[in-house]
């Protein structure tokens, strides 16, 4: 493998009953871009985004984020420097919006000046009025402005890595569009090295440096968006065809 940021080199994760749920993984995470694991249901995506931050270890083979196998890191200061995004965005229903965002920066004891900063900063970077939203909580707002504060909760700690687990698939289709435009100005202001799950097509194509297809956990094809769409693989092409009216 090379310097990569992130590394995969023949990761395995075993099932309980036999089988893996992913096998020989061989693969980086160039710094500052989004590798987009694809892949369908039961592909071993997730497991896979599980593998960086250490939530899984590998029963063979190495992960490595900045060159050390995430055996060696201590897990906690690990996943603080990886900022987590799923569905929803995951966000503690009886905090406010504020405190949801300020969970890492508290964990390392920021002042209470600097969080209240950095959470009005970032509710502006995501689109979201600080002082309309700061002290809402939860489940007084919509889908897409809950998943906006689980990217701010995310990059709250201002973590190099991002792992995102189909953070936009509970959206209806015109959220999912302006979430997925918000994700890119993100990116592109911000340069993160990010890993992104899904299985929509459209979505991987959209966001994609690279993307990674998954298929029966292991890795089936690893390309540049270009180099994705004009691929013969038949998976790909699976997917590609799912791209059309």
């Amino acid at each position: 493998m090379g310097s990569a940021a992130i590394e995969f080199d023949g990761a395995t994760v075993r099932l309980p009953g036999g089988g893996s749920a992913v096998a020989d993984l061989r693969f980086g995470v160039e710094a500052g871009e989004t590798l987009v694991l694809l892949g369908r249901s039961g592909s071993g995506k997730s497991t896979t985004l599980r593998l960086v931050n250490a939530l899984l270890l590998p029963d063979e083979g190495t992960v490595r984020v900045e060159g050390r196998s995430t055996r060696d890191w201590d897990p906690i200061r690990l996943r603080r420097r990886i900022g987590y995004v799923i569905q929803e965005g995951g966000l503690f229903p009886h905090y406010t919006v504020e405190a949801n965002v300020g969970v890492v920066p508290s964990l390392e004891e920021w002042s209470a000046d600097r969080i209240r900063a950095r959470v009005r900063d970032l509710l502006d970077l995501v689109g979201l009025d600080p002082s309309r939203h700061a002290r809402r909580y939860p489940s007084e707002l919509s889908g897409g402005e809950r998943q906006r504060v689980g990217v701010a909760r995310a990059l709250a700690a201002d973590p190099p890595y991002l792992l995102m687990d189909e953070p936009f698939g509970a959206l209806d289709p015109a959220t999912r569009e302006e979430n997925q435009r918000e994700f890119l100005s993100l990116q592109r202001s911000l340069g993160k090295t990010v890993l992104f799950v899904t299985h929509d097509p459209r979505e991987a194509l959209r966001l994609a440096s690279r993307v990674a297809l998954l298929e029966g956990g292991r890795l089936s094809l690893l390309a540049t968006v270009d180099e994705f769409r004009r691929s013969e693989h038949p998976e790909a092409r699976a997917f590609l065809g799912a791209l059309e009216p």
